[in-house]
This record gives structure tokens, sequence and C-alpha cells, in this order.
């Protein structure tokens, strides 16, 4: 135990009286055992490491070199340091000592998600989705297959093993780039948002459509909206799931019956107004912010 630092056998009985205490609260499942070499991580408090520009200094293994700099001024709380494929990372957990600045704009916004493009704005941009597993689909395939060949605890079967686990790192970085830049540009320039409460785990059961939904991780640009709109002091509205964003005029308000997944352009009957679907809806949305008030 004196041969390493005291956070090795402190912090992991911390992590576990934490998840049990989830566990009886009903909030999470049983405690499950953390296997070596699988999400391999570990906790270091802020008197254990030191920080100087790009470099970290860590304990028995000294100063490491870091792609960036810290680019938060605070005080350093802690630092988590984990293995995703082949690369090493360190997060920082960092105590702000001034808060971020705000958006100026008075502007608001409804945003539609979709399937043929991640979001339509009620401005008319719309930003399509990367779709990065459907990208990398056959390559996974392909390599799965091989490993499935290999023998059990070969070295060739450990090599291909971590090209598996870069490619899935790979498609999960090029999903989060474009939900953050997504996110970022929101918050910064509109002060208040809208976006639908979706039902995504009701849309998964659909099996025609449940790999593009899963690829999109609507899920995840919900929850960088909600905690970026709270640290730069947007307003976030969550409609209400079954607010008929679709059906509605965005010019009349009439409300359509019937709307097949298949129409993509709103024909209104009442005024006869043609419109994208998505971008009717956006529209929707964004006017129920101001009815909200």
């Amino acid at each position: 135990m004196y041969d390493v630092t005291k956070y090795a056998s402190q912090q992991p009985f911390i992590h576990l009286q934490t998840a049990f205490n989830r566990f009886f609260q009903g909030s999470s499942r049983y405690p499950q055992f953390k296997k070596k070499g699988h999400h391999d991580s570990f906790y270091i408090g802020n008197d254990h490491i030191k920080l100087d520009g790009k470099m970290i200094k860590l304990p028995k293994l000294g100063w490491v070199k870091m792609r960036e700099a810290l680019r938060f001024s605070g005080k350093v709380i802690s630092a988590t340091v984990s293995r995703v494929a082949k690369r090493w990372f360190v997060s920082l957990n960092v105590e702000l000592f001034q808060s971020p600045k705000s958006c100026d704009s008075q502007v608001g916004v409804g945003v539609d998600l979709g399937i043929k493009a991640l979001a339509t704005i009620s401005n008319g941009e719309t930003y399509e989705a990367p779709k990065p597993l459907k990208q990398f689909l056959k390559k996974l395939k392909r390599m799965q297959r091989s490993l499935s060949r290999r023998v059990k605890g070969s070295h060739n079967r450990h090599k291909l093993r971590l090209k598996i686990a870069s490619i899935h790192a790979k498609i999960t970085n090029i999903r989060k780039d474009s939900l953050h830049k997504l996110t970022t540009y929101l918050t910064d320039n509109f002060v208040g948002i809208v976006i639908e409460n979706l039902n995504v785990k009701g849309m998964l059961s659909n099996h025609k459509l449940s790999r593009a939904i899963a690829d999109l991780s609507w899920y995840a640009f919900r929850r960088q909206l909600e905690y970026k709109s709270k640290y730069k002091g947007n307003y976030l509205l969550i409609a209400d799931r079954w607010f008929p964003s679709s059906k509605n005029c965005s010019n009349c308000g009439q409300k359509k019956d019937q709307l097949k997944l298949s129409e993509r352009i709103y024909h209104c009957s009442a005024c006869g107004h043609e419109q994208d679907r998505d971008l009717n809806a956006a529209i929707n949305l964004k006017n129920l912010l101001y009815q909200s008030g």
C-alpha cells in the first residue's frame, strides 16, 4: 500500500459506497465488478497532482505531456485518468473563479430533431447527421468476424481487439464532436431554446429505425443542451411529449388528424401553406416559446 498513492486504496471503496447508496435508493442497478482491461481508470486528488502548461505530474509516473493545456482558470479539485482503446486521457475537475459569459441575443429558436437531418432550426438552418456507425459498419462487421476466428488469449486476438476498440472510439468521437458543436452554437446565439420531449426508448422498439436513431444520440443532445443552458444562463423549454409540432400548421395553426412519416412536405388544407415538414415543426416549437411567456 505504501508503494502507490493513497487514492488507489481509498477511492474504490468511496465509489463502491456511492454505488450501493444509489442501488438501495432505486436509482441504479446492483454494482458490477470492475474488470481489469475494461474501462480502466483511476482517481487522483488535487494534493497529488501538479499542472504546468501542457505538462501534468502524476504519482509514480512523474511529468506527463498532454495534448493541450487546461483551458479554464480555477482551482483543480481532482483528476481522473482513463483509457479508451490505445489512448489515455486525464479529466480534470475544476472549480471556476468566474462565471461564463452569457448570451447577449434575445432571439428564441425552436429545434426539431430528425433522422434525415440531425436538427432543423426555426430560422431555416439544417444540420446534417454524421451517422458514424453507418459509415464504419461494414468495416466493423469484417473485423469482428475475423476476431471470432482468433484463438482466445493469443497476441493477434489482443491486437485486433484494440483495433476494433479504436474504431468504436472514433465513432463516438465523431458523434460527440457534431453534438458539441451544435449545442454550443445554440447556447451561444439564442437565449431561448425549445426542443421536444422525445420518447427515445419507445422509438428504439421500431426495428427498422432503431439503429439510425441510436446512431444520432438524441439523449446526449438533450443532456448537453441542458447543462450548457444552465451554465450560460439560457432558457430551455422542453415541449410536452404530446405537443403536435409536426401536425400543426405554422401559418394558421390548423391541426392535421393524420400525418404519415413519408410526407416530407407539410400541406395545409385550410390555408394552402406548404413547407418542409421539419422546418414547420421547428417554427411551431419556437411559437410555443412565446406562448409560454
